[in-house]
């Protein structure tokens, strides 16, 4: 989950470098392609443990974050700390199996299971982790 995270703050970070330079800031796509450069990179080929779309989704909120702000709606996006909470999106291929919920690339995670849900679940977001 610290990867959504990280690529939060590094993409925020480089939307706002970005516009000091040039005075324009940075489409959804243009920070889509900067991810696989950043997973060849040595110093953060951690990231190559995420599942790609986690970090898609996260830049897709991101870019709302922004348009957003621009329309009004909200503040300026803020950067995450580690200390607040935590969450990502899983957008596919997760399920909901006896005992909690099957997520990619992270396995069982053990939940209470309120409701029984209608059909396929097709995103998990906010999961909140307490250990």
């Amino acid at each position: 989950m610290g990867c959504a995270g990280w690529w939060w703050n590094y993409a925020l970070n480089l939307c706002n470098e970005t516009y000091q330079q040039t005075g324009k800031g940075l489409s959804q796509v243009a920070l889509n392609q900067v991810l696989p450069k950043l997973k060849k990179s040595e110093e953060t080929a951690w990231l190559k443990e995420c599942y790609s779309q986690v970090l898609q989704s996260t830049t897709l909120n991101l870019t709302k974050a922004f348009k957003n702000f621009f329309e009004k709606r909200a503040n300026y996006p803020r950067f995450n700390s580690y200390h607040s909470r935590q969450s990502a999106q899983y957008p596919q291929n997760c399920k909901v199996v006896d005992n909690g919920v099957k997520i990619p690339q992270v396995g069982v995670i053990k939940a209470s299971i309120h409701r029984l849900f209608d059909g396929q679940l097709k995103t998990f977001k906010n999961l909140e982790l307490r250990i």
